[in-house]
Order: C-alpha cells, then structure tokens, then sequence
C-alpha cells in the first residue's frame, strides 16, 4: 500500500515506520527531514494544504500522526497542539477529499480522557471523551474533525486511541518492574494496529488501545472484534510478534 505518513518524522513514526516499510511504500510528511534522509519524504507544514496535495499523488491511505508543542505549560502548546490537531487535520482531509485518498488512519490517544487513567475503568468506546488538558482537548477535538469529514466527504477514519508507545525493549522494562497494569504498548503490538486500521474501513470509528493485556483498565472488545487486534507483548517474551 502506499502510505503518507504526517507528522512521519516524529517519536511514534520512529517506532512504527521500520516495522511497516517491509509491506508499504511510504511517504513521509513532516516539517523535520526524516532520520533517513534517504527516505522519500515531504518538508512542510501539516497547514500547507498545496503541498498536502501534491504528496497525495497516488496514495492510497494516511496515517496521521502529528502532534504539537509538548511542554503543555506553555501557552504556545495550546496554539500548536490545536494547530495541528484541528486545522492541520482538516486541511489534510480536505486534501485527501480532492486528491481522491479515501482512508485515514488518526492517532488519537486515550488522554481524551481526563485524570489518571490508572484511577479509571475503560468499558467500551461509548463512554464520552471528558479531557479539558489541552493534549487531550485538542486530540478529541481531531476525533471531531475526522468525523465531519465522514459525514461531508464519505471518507472513512480510525480513531486509534493510543496509550504511551514504547520500543519493545523498554516496554519489557516497563511491565516487569511494574506490579500493576501496564498501559504503556509496544511497538510491534502498535505497528499490528495500524496495519488493521489501514484495512478496516467502516466510517468513523474510535478504538481502545493499549498494552493492558489482562484488561484489568481498557477493555478492548471492539478492537479484537472489529479489527482482530488485540496486544501481545507479555512481561519476560521478545516481542509482540510479527507485524
């Protein structure tokens, strides 16, 4: 499949796009020149809609996953993070709709939810995104935008509700020095999700995710129902298993 990959020079790009370039060619869109400058690549920003367009020539599905401004004490947080999360969004569905791309593959996160997630219980994906911390603000408000551009557009999107990527060896490190559940996804298990929500196509659709295997947290029904995603990395294995 050949993918454009927004925001494809950032920390989950770094994790995710070894692992899928086997199967897909991909295009990288970003404002930073990817880490292999070899790598075909497009530097702008995620607003310049003219240079959307043209790395949208023959594609044939997105996958975004920019973000803004992470020291969220900052009032420039708030503007780059709804920049990216609401207009960026939007001018790349908007050059999607033009350019004939009809599947979105959109990196949300489960901070659409507010305070601590370990505090929480996590059912299914109809209990209603609450997060006023301006992360989460501006990531449910990108769920919003994706599903305008369902309705007006007839494209389809999945909202991947991510939860803390990590390399699979810090994952390990993670989950056998926590007694807890462990939120925190490894790489392997994120790059099976993607490839799922690339071939699923149904709409909008929002989904759970995380590395809470035993889902003692998020329950991910949904997830193994409609995608036939579930995680698999296990405190002690290797990893998550082939992509």
């Amino acid at each position: 499949m050949r993918l454009l990959v927004v925001g494809g020079a950032g920390y989950v790009a770094s994790l995710v796009v070894p692992l899928l370039a086997p199967r897909h060619d991909i295009h990288i869109f970003d404002r930073q020149p990817p880490a292999d400058a070899r790598s075909a690549h497009t530097v702008a920003q995620v607003t310049d809609h003219q240079a959307l367009c043209v790395a949208l020539r023959e594609i044939d599905a997105v996958i975004f996953l920019a973000m803004g401004d992470k020291r969220f004490e900052l009032v420039e947080a708030a503007h780059s993070n709804l920049e990216v999360a609401v207009v960026g969004l939007h001018l790349v569905l908007d050059a999607m709709h033009r350019s004939g791309v009809p599947h979105l593959v959109y990196a949300s996160t489960m901070s659409v939810y507010g305070g601590d997630l370990l505090a929480r219980r996590f059912g299914d994906e109809s209990l209603p995104p609450d997060s006023d911390h301006v992360y989460g603000l501006a990531k449910r408000l990108g769920e919003a935008v994706c599903q305008s551009a369902v309705r007006r557009w007839g494209l389809s999107v999945n909202a991947l509700r991510l939860c803390f990527p990590l390399d699979d060896a810090a994952w390990q490190r993670e989950a056998v020095a926590t007694d807890g559940p462990i939120l925190a996804t490894a790489a392997s298990d994120l790059a099976r999700l993607l490839e799922a929500a690339l071939r699923h196509r149904d709409g909008f659709q929002a989904f759970t995710t995380s590395g809470d295997y035993a889902e003692r947290i998020m329950v991910m029904s949904k997830a193994r129902q409609q995608l036939g995603w579930a995680p698999l990395a296990r405190p002690g294995g290797t990893d998550a298993g082939a992509v």
